[in-house]
């Protein structure tokens, strides 16, 4: 028998997703950065999809982010962002 995918949830939009169809983001010593595809980095991790929409949403938030354990700031976020954009395909973005 097999267990089921582990479910995280998206920081921008909040919904429920499959570990494995998010994006994980680390708070490293030097601000948010993404996590290379094996998922290792070390430090506090959170996941966001891989659609603007949901960059977007994270973007406008302020506050801490809960499972950062840290408030990053407005630029961190749009730092982290634009690395997301730089990262993905263009029929992702559209």
């Amino acid at each position: 028998m097999r267990s089921a995918a582990p479910l995280r949830t998206c920081v921008g939009c909040g919904e429920r997703a499959p570990q494995r169809a998010l994006v994980r983001v680390v708070a490293a010593a030097d601000g948010l950065a993404l996590d290379p595809p094996g998922r290792r980095a070390p430090g506090r991790g959170a996941y966001l999809h891989a659609a603007p929409a949901c960059w977007a949403a994270f973007v406008r938030r302020r506050g801490p982010v809960r499972s950062l354990r840290r408030t990053p700031s407005a630029d961190e976020r749009a730092r982290l962002v634009d690395a997301l954009a730089a990262r993905t395909s263009p029929e992702v973005q559209r």
